[in-house]
C-alpha cells in the first residue's frame, strides 16, 4: 500500500540516486488498499501532467510534490489500472504510456543463474535492446549488466538525452532493466552509468545490434529477425559436411579498402532508399565506402570467378577508428555501420552462400580499446578487464585485456561468437592474436607481468576459455571453421579438447609463412644453402591442422607486397611468385591469400585507398590473375590436394635433397582412393632438361599444371602435355619420368589411368606379361 513520500525519497529520484525507481514511480495501491491507486511521475521540464484512463473516460490532474517536476495523483479506480500520461511542456503536448507501469522483468531468475555461471549462450536475446510487447503495448525492452553502478539511466532522442527521465531498475544479479513503451526500430540510445562517487559514463550498449556511423557512438534499436534467408540448402549441406576434408581456399578482404565508389554515386539500403555516403577524409577526394549490398554485387562475383571457396572478412564488428582495420572493437554485437545496416550484411552473407562461397569473420576476443563509450571501466570499475595493468593492458597496442576468469565476461564472448553464426549465418571465425591471450608475458618486459598460480607464463584462464568456446561452437554448429591465429609452439591448438587441445579445427602456419618468404626473398643462387626453409615445414606439418596463410600482416609496415619481396627482374619476380603460389597450393594445409595478391600489386596494402585495379590493364598482372584462377580450379579438382591434408598418409617426399639444383619433388595422396599428385619445383632460374624424378606407378603422367605456361607470362617450357614413365628405378621407386623443368616453376602431374590402361591393352600379350 502507498504511503506519503518524504522529501528524501523524492530527491533520490530527482537526483537519480535510486537503484529501483519502481519503488517510487508508477502506480501503487492507495493507502487503504481498496479505493484505487496513487500514480507518481518524474518528468524533467514538464509543466503539467495528468493521468488519462481511456477505459473509464477519466482524466486526473497530477500535483507537484516536493519538486516542481515530480508529480502525483490519486486515481480512484479499483482493480487493474490501465492508463496513459498527458504531458505538457510549454506549447507541446503528448499522450503516452508510463514506463513505470510495466513491471514484469524479461530477464528471469533462470537467465540470471545461467549468466552468472557463464552458460547463457543466448544472453544477447535478453540483454541489450529488444522490440517486445508487454500487456498488449509495443515498445523496447532494455537490459544492461553493470553490477557495480550506483545508477543506470537510458539516454536517447526519446528523452532529449536527459538521464533523469528513464531511470532503470537493478536486479539481484547486477542487471538493470526498463521497458519503454511505444519506442520502435531506429531509436538512438546510450546508457548513462554512474558509479558510487557520482561520476557519469555515457556508454554504447555492449549487446547493441547496431551503432551510428562513427564518429558518433550511439546504439540503434533494430530487429535482427526480420530478414528472410534463402540459404537453407547451404546451411544443411554445411551441417552434414566434414569441413576439413573439403577444399578451403580463402580470399581475405578488408571491405573498406577493396574498392571504393564515388560519393556522387548513390548507395542503397535494404529498402532501396538512398543512404548518405560514408566519407572518410583520408580517402581520395570524392570517394566513399561501398555498402554491403554493393559489395555483394561486385566482390562476390569477383571471388567466385577467381575460384576461391571462402571470403574471410577483417573484423566487421563496430569499431571507432578506420585505421585499426577493425581490430579494436567497441560493438561486439553490431556489424559496422560504415557499409550499411545489419540486414545489408545479412544480404551479403546470403548471396555468398547462394553463390557457393563460405564466409569467415575475424573475431577479436583478446583485447578491446579504451574508448570512453566502449567496454573500458564500464560501470565505474574494471568490469570486463583486469584491474591490474600487468594483466589487464597491452601497452604496445594501447588496449585492454578481457578478464577470462570472470564468468559473465566469458559468457559475453562465447555468446558473441555464437551470435555471428546464429544471426548472420557465418561459416567460421578466425580468432585474432591467440598468442597474446595464451601468454601472460606476451609483449611484456620482466616485472610488467604477473605469473600464474604455478609460477608460469601461461594464461590458464584464457586457455580454458578457448576450450570452452570451441566446445560450445561445434556443439551448436557442426561443419563450421574455428581458426586460430597462433604463432607460438603452444601444443595441440587444433586438437580436440577431450585430448587436451584448445579445440580449434585449424591453425595458421606462421612458421611455414616466415620460412617461405625468407627463402623466396633470397637471390636464387643462395637458395642451394637454404633448402631446409622449403622442406622443414613437413617435419611438423601434421602436428596441427594447418592453414597456410599469406595475409594482410605480410604486406604492410614496410614489408612490401608479394611481388616486391621477390628477387630478380620483373619477369623473375612474377615467375617466383607463381612458383611460390603453386607450391603453396600443393603443400599440405588449407590456403589463404589476401586481396591484391591475386593480381600482383606492387605497393603495400593501404587501408585508405583502393587496390591498384589499374594494374589489370597490363598483361603481366592480368596473366597472374588468370594463373590464380586456374590454380584455384586445379586445387578443387584434385582430391589428393585437400582430402588428406593432416596426415602423413597424404604426403611423401620423392626427393628433398637436391640442393645443388634447388629442386624438390613430392607426392600428395587422396584419402580413401588411389589418386595421387606429383609436384616438382625448380626454385632457380636455371632450366633443366632430362631431369629424372621417381614415381610410384608406371603409365602416362599428365602435366596438369605448369606455372611457367605462356598464358601466365612464363617461358612456356614444359613436357608437351605429359610424359610416359621409363622402367628406370629412381628415388627408391620402380619407375621414373624424364622431365623438362622450366625456370622458377612448379609442375603438377597426375597419372592418367585410363590412357595407361588403353595403352596396356594395345601392347602385345608378351609385353603385358
Amino acid at each position: 500500500m502507498s504511503t506519503p513520500l518524504t522529501a528524501d525519497q523524492v530527491n533520490r529520484i530527482v537526483w537519480n540516486h535510486h537503484h529501483d525507481p519502481f519503488e517510487i514511480l508508477g502506480p501503487h495501491p492507495s493507502q487503504d488498499g481498496k479505493s484505487g491507486w496513487v500514480v507518481r511521475v518524474y518528468w524533467p521540464k514538464a509543466d503539467a501532467i495528468s493521468v488519462v484512463c481511456p477505459g473509464h473516460r477519466q482524466e486526473y490532474p497530477m500535483q507537484s510534490v516536493h519538486d516542481p517536476h515530480f508529480f502525483e495523483c490519486e486515481v480512484p479506480i479499483p482493480g487493474a489500472l490501465n492508463y496513459q500520461l498527458r504531458v505538457k511542456t510549454g506549447s507541446h503536448e503528448q499522450v503516452l504510456y508510463d514506463p513505470y507501469a510495466f513491471k514484469s522483468p524479461r530477464v528471469t531468475e533462470y537467465d540470471q543463474h545461467l549468466f552468472a555461471e557463464g552458460n547463457h549462450h543466448r544472453i544477447y536475446e535478453k540483454l541489450g535492446a529488444h522490440l517486445t510487447t508487454v500487456d498488449d503495448v509495443e515498445g523496447v525492452y532494455f537490459a544492461l549488466w553493470a553490477p557495480s553502478a550506483r545508477n543506470v539511466s537510458l539516454l536517447g532522442d526519446f528523452n532529449a538525452w536527459d538521464g533523469r527521465q528513464h531511470q532503470m531498475r537493478k536486479g539481484p544479479s547486477g542487471i538493470w532493466e526498463l521497458f519503454i513503451p511505444e519506442l520502435s526500430i531506429g531509436e538512438h540510445y546510450k546508457y548513462e552509468v554512474k558509479n558510487h562517487e557520482g561520476h557519469i559514463y555515457e556508454k554504447s550498449d555492449p549487446y547493441g545490434f547496431q551503432q551510428e556511423v562513427r564518429p558518433k557512438t550511439a546504439s540503434i534499436v533494430t530487429d535482427l529477425n526480420s530478414y528472410s534467408w534463402s540459404d537453407g540448402s547451404w546451411m544443411e549441406q554445411r551441417r552434414n559436411a566434414d569441413a576439413l576434408a573439403q577444399p578451403i581456399s580463402i580470399y581475405e578482404v578488408h571491405l573498406g579498402s577493396w574498392m571504393h565508389a564515388s560519393s556522387d554515386e548513390p548507395s542503397q539500403s535494404e529498402e532501396g532508399h538512398p543512404l548518405p555516403p560514408v566519407i572518410v577524409s583520408e580517402l581520395k577526394p570524392g570517394a566513399r565506402f561501398l555498402t554491403y549490398r554493393e559489395l555483394a554485387d561486385r566482390l562476390i562475383p569477383y571471388v567466385k570467378d577467381l575460384g576461391f571457396t571462402h571470403i574471410e572478412l577483417l573484423p566487421v564488428a563496430e569499431h571507432p577508428f578506420d585505421g585499426s582495420w577493425g581490430y579494436q572493437v567497441t560493438g561486439y554485437y553490431a556489424c559496422t555501420s560504415r557499409y550499411g545496416t545489419p540486414e545489408d550484411f545479412m544480404h551479403f552473407v546470403d548471396q555468398c552462400h547462394q553463390q557457393g562461397i563460405g564466409v569467415i569473420v575475424d573475431w577479436v576476443p583478446g583485447h578491446f580499446p579504451k574508448d570512453g563509450h566502449g567496454l573500458a571501466f564500464f560501470d565505474g570499475t574494471h568490469l570486463y578487464e583486469h584491474a591490474d595493468p600487468r594483466r589487464g593492458e597491452h601497452k604496445e597496442w594501447g588496449t585492454l585485456v578481457f578478464n577470462y576468469s570472470r564468468k559473465e565476461v566469458k559468457n559475453f564472448l562465447i555468446a558473441n561468437a555464437l551470435f555471428w553464426f546464429d544471426k548472420y549465418h557465418i561459416d567460421g571465425i578466425r580468432v585474432d592474436a591467440v598468442a597474446s591471450m595464451l601468454y601472460l608475458n606476451y609483449c611484456r618486459k620482466d616485472g610488467e607481468w604477473v605469473a600464474n598460480e604455478y609460477g608460469g607464463a601461461e594464461n590458464i584462464e584464457a586457455a580454458d576459455f578457448l576450450r570452452h568456446l570451441n566446445d560450445v561452437l561445434f556443439s551448436y554448429y557442426p561443419g563450421i571453421l574455428s581458426i586460430a591465429e597462433e604463432s607460438t609452439s603452444w601444443p595441440m591448438v587444433s586438437w580436440p579438447t577431450y585430448v587436451g587441445g584448445l579445440g580449434f579445427n585449424l591453425k595458421w602456419n606462421m612458421g611455414w609463412m616466415h620460412d617461405m618468404l625468407d627463402y623466396f626473398n633470397m637471390d636464387p643462387w643462395f637458395r642451394q644453402f637454404h633448402q631446409n626453409n622449403v622442406t622443414f615445414s613437413i617435419m611438423y606439418a601434421f602436428s596441427e591442422n594447418f592453414m597456410l596463410a599469406l595475409s594482410h600482416d605480410e604486406i604492410v609496415h614496410g614489408k612490401s607486397n608479394m611481388l616486391g619481396k621477390m628477387p630478380g627482374d620483373e619477369w623473375q619476380k612474377f615467375a617466383n611468385l607463381r612458383c611460390l603460389y603453386t607450391f603453396m597450393f600443393t603443400h599440405p594445409g588449407k590456403k589463404t591469400l589476401f586481396m591484391s595478391m591475386e593480381f600482383g600489386q606492387w605497393s603495400e596494402w593501404n587501408v585508405w585507398g583502393d587496390l591498384d585495379w589499374q594494374l589489370l590493364e597490363y598483361d603481366s598482372h592480368q596473366n597472374l590473375k588468370k594463373f590464380v584462377t586456374d590454380l584455384n580450379h586445379l586445387y578443387k579438382e584434385l582430391p589428393a590436394l585437400f582430402t588428406n591434408d593432416f596426415s602423413y598418409d597424404g604426403f611423401e617426399w620423392v626427393d628433398c635433397n637436391d640442393t645443388r639444383h634447388s629442386v624438390i619433388s613430392f607426392v600428395r595422396r587422396a584419402k580413401d582412393s588411389d589418386e595421387f599428385v606429383l609436384t616438382v619445383c625448380n626454385l632457380t632460374p636455371q632450366p633443366h632438361s632430362h631431369y629424372r624424378v621417381g614415381v610410384p606407378e608406371s603409365g602416362y603422367y599428365v602435366e596438369r599444371f605448369n606455372s611457367d605456361g605462356r598464358q601466365y607470362g612464363g617461358s612456356n617450357m614444359g613436357n608437351l602435355g605429359g610424359k610416359w614413365t621409363d622402367e628406370w628405378a629412381f628415388h627408391n621407386r620402380p619407375y621414373s619420368l624424364d622431365l623438362c623443368l622450366p625456370p622458377l616453376a612448379t609442375l603438377v602431374f597426375t597419372l592418367d589411368r585410363q590412357k595407361t590402361a588403353q595403352a596396356h591393352q594395345q601392347l602385345p600379350e608378351s609385353q603385358n606379361q
